[in-house]
């Protein structure tokens, strides 16, 4: 039976549409190959940036990659938090996923020590 779950993902990254661009597509990629899902399995995808990355929207980005295209995308600002990490992108993937199947949560590019006992490693 499947159970409507969330994922989390966060990567660091340049501010440049290149880069960001790249880190969202790999970190969507990470997510659905590790947790064995389908964009067919997805109900929608959050993503929130850090304030000093302003060069793309991550949702955006995700399309522009060709991923996501039928998908509900949404981004936004997180609030700013003093001596936070800088230029990070975090998702929340809302998906369907089997009942009992760990979640595989993806965090990469220096964005592993937000959430250490999360972090996949390899």
């Amino acid at each position: 039976m499947k159970k409507l779950t969330a994922l989390r993902g966060a990567a660091q990254c340049l501010n440049n549409e290149d880069d960001i661009i790249k880190q969202v597509s790999i970190m969507y990629d990470d997510i659905l190959s590790l947790n064995n899902i389908s964009e067919d399995d997805i109900v929608s995808l959050q993503f929130s940036v850090t304030q000093d990355i302003d060069a793309a929207n991550p949702a955006a980005a995700l399309r522009k990659s060709g991923r996501a295209k039928n998908l509900a995308l949404f981004a936004v600002q997180e609030a700013y938090v003093k001596n936070g990490l800088p230029r990070v992108i975090r998702c929340m993937l809302h998906c369907y996923m089997d009942e009992g199947v760990p979640l595989r949560h993806v965090y990469r590019n220096g964005a592993e020590v937000l959430r250490l006992d999360r972090a996949q490693n390899g």
